[in-house]
């Protein structure tokens, strides 16, 4: 692993464990050559995807890149940092469980839009407003209108039936 602070390809591990979640691995580093001591995250990547843009252009998938979009939809807003992790965690594993080695960045934008609307309301139109290029004030009131009928369609389904025995 490459230093952060000197370049050195020569860093030593102090310190492995398990994340909370158990889904990666926390290191602390120490560089021999400038001291510097930093942290890094391993995880199991199942297969190597490629996000197919609108464009048709090709890139290869970035989990911290989702996780930034997802972060940015949920500023200041108030979700806890292991609720967006574990989002970011269960969208990256439907992705590679999907079988597919090239996903439509729309797939990636459909998962996120899914995810956010479980967690806040707020960062769903956010990101919305952005994936879906609103352009209008009309725009927002649509997705509002969806979000109002979906909380009214859950508000009048009966509880699910209790097992107690």
């Amino acid at each position: 692993m490459r230093c952060p602070y000197c370049g050195s390809l020569d860093t030593q591990v102090k310190d492995s464990r398990p994340t909370d979640d158990h889904a990666s691995i926390r290191r602390r580093r120490v560089c021999p050559d400038c001291g510097g001591r930093f942290t890094t995250f391993e995880r199991v990547q199942l297969r190597e995807l490629v996000v197919v843009k609108r464009s048709g252009r090709r890139t290869a998938f970035d989990r911290d890149k989702l996780q930034t979009s997802i972060e940015v939809a949920l500023r200041k807003r108030p979700v806890a940092p292991e609720r967006i992790e574990r989002m970011v965690n269960g969208i990256v594993r439907q992705l590679e469980s999907s079988g597919e080695g090239e996903i439509p960045s729309s797939t990636v934008g459909e998962l996120v839009m899914e995810g956010l609307k479980s967690l806040d309301d707020v960062a769903y139109v956010r990101f919305a407003s952005v994936y879906r290029n609103f352009r209008e004030a009309r725009d927002f009131e649509e997705i509002l209108g969806q979000l109002n009928a979906d909380d009214e369609d859950g508000a009048s389904a009966p509880p699910p039936a209790r097992n107690d025995d």
